[in-house]
């Protein structure tokens, strides 16, 4: 780990620390953090004062912050331990450098190694915001391309986690943010935002078969208690906009969770309950639910993953 990912770790731990409540809403996280080499005399290999700049802004003893993200940022793979020092200096002890894995990419990178331009999640970023831009009628003249397999160069990520999450995993966060790839990316149930989405989708794509059984199909109509859900479909052309015009896929990741945990919640009210007969309620709520599964199924396409029927 280098001190650009070091620094772009710590942002994202400030922002998950802020996420989870372990920090108060009102905290303003960084885009960059100071990361440098400790002074002599210091603790570890690098030393950043980011919990300063965080305890200012909410009033809070800079130890504190430090502790909070002491505690989250000692969990991260290549990062021995953290210690807090002086008034809340963050110290990191790294894990020894592995002479052969440094020989390795130098060699199977040749004199790109170093660049981080051209690495394989930039063009994960570039493929998406190319798709968005296209769907916008921006970029004329830029090539919107086929969605190619990803490649990293340690070849576990692609092997461990499938080709879609580790799309995903990249293109959640920031460019200038490191993606995080761990086993939560497999976890099969609604903690998991990966699967989240696409299981929303599977979820109606099972409504529409289940209608179908049941001898009715979608009729738009009002839908008193779709409020929420339909104004979260309102906002998804904004949304696109936005991530074209900024170059920002991982906006469209985060809508796309919004979206799926909307009609999640919505979800069970879509079909007739024990003796109740297919009205037109039913119809219209059906197709309120389908009209939120094309959504995520064309969220999903432009940042180059699969939207399956079926989970």
């Amino acid at each position: 780990m280098i001190p650009a990912d070091l620094s772009r770790t710590v942002v994202r731990a400030v922002r998950c620390a802020v996420e989870d409540g372990e920090l108060p809403a009102g905290v303003g996280v960084p885009e960059r953090v100071v990361v440098e080499r400790t002074r002599p005399g210091g603790v570890g290999d690098y030393a950043t004062p980011v919990a300063f700049h965080v305890a200012k802004s909410i009033g809070r003893p800079p130890r504190d912050v430090a502790g909070v993200l002491a505690r989250r940022l000692g969990a991260v793979p290549g990062i021995e331990r953290v210690e807090v020092t002086g008034p809340g200096f963050l110290n990191f002890v790294m894990d020894p450098v592995s002479v052969e894995g440094v020989v390795r990419e130098v060699r199977e990178r040749g004199t790109a190694y170093g660049s981080r331009a051209a690495g394989p999640r930039a063009l994960v970023v570039a493929e998406a915001v190319l798709r968005i831009r296209a769907g916008q009628g921006m970029g004329i003249g830029e090539a919107a391309p086929k969605t190619a397999p990803v490649a990293r160069r340690d070849g576990d990520v692609v092997r461990l986690y499938g080709n879609d999450a580790a799309r995903w995993a990249m293109l959640c966060v920031a460019p200038h943010e490191s993606p995080a790839f761990s086993g939560r990316l497999l976890v099969q149930d609604e903690s998991n935002e990966f699967f989240r989405v696409r299981y929303a989708h599977a979820r109606s794509r099972a409504l529409v078969r289940n209608a179908a059984l049941l001898g009715f199909g979608s009729e738009p109509g009002e839908v008193p208690d779709g409020g929420p859900l339909a104004q979260v479909l309102a906002d998804y052309p904004l949304v696109l906009e936005s991530a074209a015009h900024h170059r920002a896929p991982e906006q469209v990741v985060r809508f796309l969770v919004r979206a799926a945990d909307e009609l999640l919640a919505f979800h069970h009210r879509v079909l007739p309950k024990g003796d109740e007969k297919p009205s037109a309620a039913h119809r219209a709520r059906l197709a309120l639910a389908e009209a939120a599964g094309t959504v995520l199924a064309g969220g999903l396409d432009l940042l180059g993953i699969a939207a399956p029927d079926c989970l």
